[in-house]
């Protein structure tokens, strides 16, 4: 029995779940609003948890390409530039968790996921299509595309993204919230860094009401720096803002240690994003109804302060491409398995949520709150920054 998926959103997540249904045997199309694949943002950091996704779908090699895989994290606080903590990576991760902890640019993962779709299945890709509308019947749903006649399929896998097509006319649940969350984001090839401010290891900086990450990408010959404010800008909410930020980001850094302003300076180009996320999942009922799942940011937009946004899209990727293999024996139905497939996932994708936000409390403390923080970092070190439940979770995988 031959099924077929439909997915909307050309990014990390609908292209993960375009691999993964195409591993388990369903013909897939993909509809991307855009005339070409391309991923905005700088850098990414990808746990264990999910290099072992990659593993198992044969990516190893494509990904020790780009990817860049650091030695330790470092936590150093923002206003002194004294080192609080420190948790090893590289061997340390490969050995408890059977795979290494990795940092790239995002539309390298994108290329490398869009490559493997082109090479490894036969997905029909459909640029410039944006989703429009979709209507569910008992045995098949119909999705209505920006030209063209009606498609219908046996499922239809919302993958796009924080705005979401699909979520509102599933869910109806309005638009994701404005979080008074700025970040500031740059990349640079690390040659034209002083030497001193070069690094291969991951970074993060924390001050009152701010924190700053870097990390090498692209195999270590570029540095992607991310600067997280809070704050409000006149920006759109969903536009990149090309304008000259680095003025305004030396103001919200004032106060912090030389060592940071200067990174932050040599960093010359700064992109502008506003950051939006949902409360947490609630319920399987918010990433399943009917014939119709959601996957990554359409269904649990999180903050970034845990890492773990493009790798709980992959995480999803892998689950669906479980159920999906199982959908395709006529005695179970899909949307029971959509449903499997929600029940699953969103206890995980809830708890990320609620820890990110957690996170961004803890990362941004101020008063006590700080004090207390940093002597708790240099009191239990690595124990605090290492996350057994997170990185070694084993994942499903065709």
């Amino acid at each position: 029995m031959i099924r077929q998926a439909l997915i909307a959103g050309g990014g990390i997540g609908g292209l993960a779940a375009a691999l993964a249904a195409s591993r388990a045997g369903w013909d897939v199309r993909l509809f991307e609003r855009e005339p070409a694949f391309s991923e905005f943002g700088a850098g990414i950091q990808l746990g264990p948890n999910v290099l072992r996704v990659l593993n198992g779908w044969g990516l190893t090699p494509a990904l020790q390409e780009v990817a860049a895989f650091p030695e330790r994290l470092q936590v150093r606080c923002a206003l002194s530039g004294q080192t609080l903590a420190e948790l090893p990576l590289g061997e340390a991760m490969l050995r408890r968790y059977g795979a290494p902890y990795a940092t790239l640019h995002r539309a390298d993962l994108q290329q490398l996921l869009l490559r493997a779709v082109q090479q490894k299945t036969d997905t029909r890709l459909q640029l410039e299509r944006p989703l429009l509308s979709f209507s569910q019947q008992a045995q098949a749903v119909t999705v209505k595309t920006s030209r063209g006649p009606e498609i219908e399929g046996d499922a239809l896998i919302g993958a796009d993204g924080v705005w979401s097509t699909v979520r509102q006319q599933l869910l109806g649940d309005g638009l994701p919230r404005r979080t008074g969350h700025l970040a500031y984001r740059a990349l640079l090839p690390q040659a034209q860094l002083p030497k001193r401010l070069r690094s291969q290891q991951v970074t993060a900086w924390l001050g009152p009401r701010l924190h700053v990450v870097q990390y090498p990408v692209r195999g270590g010959e570029w540095l992607n720096v991310v600067a997280i404010v809070e704050g409000e800008t006149a920006a759109e909410p969903n536009s990149w803002d090309h304008g000259a930020n680095a003025a305004e980001l030396a103001e919200r850094l004032a106060g912090s240690c030389t060592a940071l302003q200067d990174q932050a300076q040599a960093m010359k180009r700064w992109r502008l994003w506003t950051l939006h996320d949902r409360a947490p999942m609630q319920g399987a009922q918010q990433q399943a109804v009917g014939r119709v799942a959601l996957l990554g940011d359409a269904a649990h937009p999180m903050l970034p302060y845990l890492a773990q946004g493009a790798g709980m899209a992959i995480e999803d990727a892998a689950e669906l491409g479980h159920t999906l293999a199982q959908a395709l024996d006529p005695v179970f139905d899909v949307p029971t398995m959509l449903q499997r497939y929600a029940l699953n996932r969103w206890q995980r994708n809830a708890r990320v949520q609620a820890r990110a936000l957690r996170n961004g409390q803890i990362f941004h403390a101020q008063g006590l709150l700080r004090w207390g923080r940093d002597a708790s970092l240099r009191l239990l070190g690595s124990k605090l920054l290492d996350m057994p439940w997170l990185y070694g979770m084993t994942a499903k995988v065709l």
